[in-house]
């Protein structure tokens, strides 16, 4: 499976525990697309979250935002890697 990071934007002064809210929303639902969440990061003074994802295709990503209740402003699939 691919990996993608998605961004969100309106998240302006949201806290940690509004974060992870939003990422269990996600965790509830993800298994309809067969995606799978594995870490967000916040900048509540720019309002946006960033989220690590595995899943079959972009749009499967899409799809769970989607279904959660709060859809992602970008993804993108990330092939590459370098640790």
């Amino acid at each position: 499976m691919a990996r993608y990071i998605d961004i969100h934007s309106g998240f302006v002064g949201a806290t940690e525990e509004q974060l992870r809210a939003t990422h269990q929303s996600r965790r509830r639902v993800e298994d309809t697309e067969g995606v799978r969440f594995e870490r967000s990061w916040l900048d509540p003074e720019y309002g946006k979250v960033f989220c690590l994802s595995t899943a079959p295709s972009k749009e499967a990503v899409l799809r769970v935002h989607e279904l959660a209740g709060h859809a992602a402003a970008e993804v993108y699939e990330v092939p590459i890697e370098v640790c």
